[in-house]
């Protein structure tokens, strides 16, 4: 299962445990909390802004949205690394079930 942004959920660490996939709990992944939100600022924008079924739609991608949330348990190097990646993700799958 691919999120919005382009994560792929197999392979996020609180898959199955803290989350069950950005889609299906609706952007309400539990570190939105800690930023004092309801929802994941990436999935609020994409999703419920913009209507848009997932960030690969956006023209902005990747938006300044991607670079400001960062885990803070990443370096710079590593967060850029991951954004480069899901982006990659979102070009490369065409037939993702969102």
């Amino acid at each position: 299962m691919m999120s919005p942004c382009g994560v792929n959920c197999d392979e996020c660490k609180g898959f199955g445990i803290t989350c069950n996939g950005c889609t299906n709990i609706e952007g309400r992944v539990y570190w939105a909390g800690f930023l004092e939100l309801e929802v994941c600022p990436i999935y609020g924008c994409c999703i419920n802004e913009k209507n848009l079924s997932h960030c690969g739609e956006c023209p902005e991608l990747p938006c300044r949205i991607y670079y400001e949330t960062q885990d803070p348990s990443t370096t710079k190097e590593e967060h850029e690394a991951g954004i480069r990646q899901r982006v990659e993700n979102l070009n490369n799958f065409t037939n993702i079930i969102f």
